[in-house]
């Protein structure tokens, strides 16, 4: 009896299926589903630029093809450089639509996140990251995903 309770414990979950028409997404991620095309870039001069909250489907580079602006974690996989600029002060997310690491880099320093979770179920959305920015300049270090292509928007967080 209590092997077949920890079996059903330990078994995972299935996520619940998608419905025919998903829900809406919040205002500032409805570019979500019309991404421009876009190659990243390979170092901090040739950085891909993005607007915020413009979505990019971006083709990545092989890790070993990437200068980093900021040394990841070793690692494979693959990765690229984006950059943005920011008029005005505030929270800002990045969302992916794969797995991988999200660095927001400032002066050739990584910035902390202030937030991170998963995206909203059904959404197409898999990480979303926070980070509070000023105005300026920023590179978006995208390293270590498993998928040569991955879709990414950074976009102001709406105040709630």
């Amino acid at each position: 009896m209590l092997t077949t309770l920890a079996l059903l414990l330990a078994a995972p979950q299935a996520a619940a299926p998608c419905p025919a028409t998903p829900a809406p997404l919040p205002a500032e991620l409805r570019s979500w589903t019309r991404p421009t095309a876009v190659t990243a870039g390979g170092d901090a001069a040739r950085a891909t630029p993005i607007l915020p909250g413009e979505t990019v489907r971006a083709t990545l580079l092989p890790r070993s093809g990437v200068r980093f602006a900021f040394l990841p974690p070793n690692g494979a996989g693959h990765a690229g450089l984006f950059g943005i600029t920011v008029e005005r002060a505030g929270r800002y997310q990045v969302a992916l639509g794969d797995r991988a690491w999200i660095d927001m880099i400032r002066d050739g320093a990584p910035l902390p996140s202030v937030a991170h979770g998963h995206g909203l179920a059904c959404s197409g959305i898999a990480k979303l990251v926070e980070f509070d920015l000023r105005p300026g300049r920023y590179l978006v270090q995208i390293t270590g995903s498993a998928t040569r292509e991955i879709t990414l928007l950074a976009t102001p967080v709406a105040t709630r």
